[in-house]
């Protein structure tokens, strides 16, 4: 197949979604497919078209790029199809007003009925663009970043045994987050514990306040901000965690969660969004509400108490992480949807007829 991929930014750019990007484009070249990656930020304005107007199979597109995309779908003449790529949509962040998320779906609604299909990285996501639009999706959900565990059971079970409850919060310092609630959760805490804050500040403001109320409740001491971290850096707080806490408000997927887990530490998970369709509640991990530090609180204090638990989730944990499908499979299902769509085009529902006119 002759594949064009578009992308907001650089595809080294770093966060979950270009990891996927990379980890696709590497597979699908080694199937044998010529896969070209073109980033919006590149090109000049008022060239998008010509950019994306040439005779691919398949033009797949970050759906993050929905509101630069939809005007020149309706007049592309050359790609044979053109499949949206979802991550996740930007309508279901809950930091938007209401007024804003009503527009924002507005105009990803405007954009998925110029594709012909969609690839979304969760089952979630998958629902949530198919009450958009009616049209063919698949679901091709994210790895870790090891094919077979790194660690054994019985590290996970010594690990779980020994020393103060070590959390790691992994994740982009944003509301969303919830790592404001994980601080007001663990100043309730009567145990001994530390947290580790691993990611970028991408929210300045939102990370100087969250400092500010560590240190308001007095427990700043115990608490680690290590910013953006090296991978090798980010496996070693995976490492001698217990428990990874990102009381998330939405997570379309989690990969963070799925990372975690592959070293037996335990997920502490929002419960909206997609990370339910590989966390299970009180079996290999722990689903909570948003916004709800008293719970987070309890369920920590109740890992911090019974070591035996901590092991036994965490074994589960890894269990579930080492089954969890890996890249491979992502591409497999995703070549094979694609190969589809492009077999069965006469068929496929096109809502727009991409004629390369601009009437």
């Amino acid at each position: 197949m002759e594949v064009g991929l578009v992308v907001p930014d650089d595809l080294e750019t770093t966060s979950g979604g270009y990891r996927y990007d990379r980890r696709l484009v590497a597979e699908l070249r080694a199937r044998g497919d010529d896969v070209e990656v073109i980033a919006l930020s590149a090109i000049p304005d008022g060239a998008v078209r010509a950019n994306l107007d040439r005779p691919f199979d398949v033009l797949l597109q970050d759906e993050l790029c929905y509101d630069s995309l939809a005007a020149p779908n309706d007049v592309l003449g050359a790609p044979e199809r053109v499949v949206a790529l979802v991550h996740n949509l930007q309508s279901d962040d809950p930091s938007l007003a209401n007024r804003d998320r009503a527009r924002v779906r507005q105009r990803e609604r405007r954009y998925l009925e110029t594709v012909d299909a969609a690839v979304c990285t969760s089952g979630h996501t998958r629902d949530r663009v198919c009450e958009l639009v009616d049209l063919p999706a698949t679901v091709a959900h994210p790895a870790g970043r090891h094919e077979t565990p790194p660690i054994d059971r019985a590290t996970v079970a010594d690990r779980a045994r020994t020393g103060e409850l070590r959390i790691a919060f992994v994740g982009s310092l944003v509301p969303r987050k919830g790592l404001d609630a994980l601080i007001e959760a663990l100043a309730a805490m009567d145990r001994d514990w530390q947290l580790t804050v691993v990611g970028r500040e991408a929210d300045p403001e939102y990370a100087a306040a969250v400092r500010e109320q560590a240190a308001a409740l007095g427990i700043d001491d115990r608490i680690a901000f290590e910013g953006r971290v090296p991978d090798g850096v980010l496996e070693s707080v995976y490492e001698r965690s217990h428990v990874l806490a990102v009381p998330s408000r939405y997570e379309a997927f989690g990969m963070v969660y799925l990372e975690a887990m592959e070293y037996g530490v335990v997920p502490v998970a929002g419960r909206n969004g997609g990370a339910g369709e590989f966390v299970a509640d009180g079996e290999n991990g722990f689903l909570a509400d948003p916004g709800t530090p008293a719970h987070v609180a309890e369920l920590l204090d109740e890992l911090a108490a019974d070591r035996e638990r901590l092991a036994a989730l965490g074994e589960r944990a890894r269990e579930t992480a080492a089954a969890h499908p890996w890249w491979d499979d992502a591409a497999k299902a995703v070549r094979s949807f694609l190969l589809n769509v492009l077999e069965d085009g006469a068929e496929t529902p096109a809502p727009f007829d991409r004629g390369g006119t601009d009437a």
